[in-house]
């Protein structure tokens, strides 16, 4: 079984959101390209592990249906928040960086 897999509005936000955080702190274009690659990866895992193994992931909140993908980049990564909505279609609300404070 395989799952479609959207990104909401603000999933799509918050990607850009990092993506300019890790601009900001970038000092050399290694850093410019680990910023566009941090990004590529989390896209790259939440589209394929979520249209594979939805169920497999961790539990988030009191709704069964909301869960988290660990998505290590580094020495830390990403957590993305994502609900399953139906039997075919997964939908990814919201991305943080493991260290942010403001996840849920």
């Amino acid at each position: 079984m395989s799952f479609v897999v959207e990104l909401s509005p603000a999933a799509v936000a918050d990607l850009e959101r990092l993506f300019d955080f890790l601009l900001d702190l970038a000092e050399t274009t290694e850093d410019l390209d680990r910023a566009q690659a941090a990004i590529d990866a989390v896209k790259a895992t939440t589209l394929h592990r979520l249209a594979i193994t939805p169920f497999s992931c961790r539990k988030a909140a009191q709704n069964p249906a909301q869960r988290e993908l660990i998505i290590p980049f580094g020495g830390t990564g990403y957590v993305a928040l994502f609900e399953i909505v139906s039997l075919s279609k997964v939908v990814v609300l919201a991305v943080r960086h493991q260290r942010e404070e403001d996840y849920h």
